[in-house]
């Protein structure tokens, strides 16, 4: 009866064990470019995701929530009015430093 009981109360307390854990993406880069050192010869792209913000306070696209995929956006200033919308980024991913030269956003 006991084992029955210590079964019931293991999903309980996994689902409260997983929801106290906060979300904190780990971005990395979801789309493939030339190498660094090339970013003036590399074209626009299109990325769409949620502006977040991210742990140590820089906005961030994120592409892909469950896998935890996204970019972080250079232009602060622009990402900060769009912070938990749906969005369309245009601009150039440098690699190396998982970042996006944005050039445009609009609501996706």
């Amino acid at each position: 009866m006991k084992r029955n009981r210590l079964w019931a109360a293991a999903p309980l307390a996994l689902g409260l064990a997983v929801g106290t854990l906060s979300f904190s993406p780990v971005l990395s880069a979801q789309s493939q470019s030339a190498p660094t050192g090339q970013q003036d010869e590399q074209k626009s792209q299109i990325f769409v995701g949620k502006v977040i913000k991210a742990r140590d306070g820089r906005f961030a696209l994120v592409t892909d929530e469950q896998a935890g995929k996204g970019v972080y956006l250079d232009d602060q200033e622009k990402a900060k009015g769009f912070e938990g919308k749906n969005v369309k980024v245009t601009g150039v991913l440098e690699v190396a430093k998982n970042l996006v030269h944005v050039s445009d956003i609009q609501l996706a």
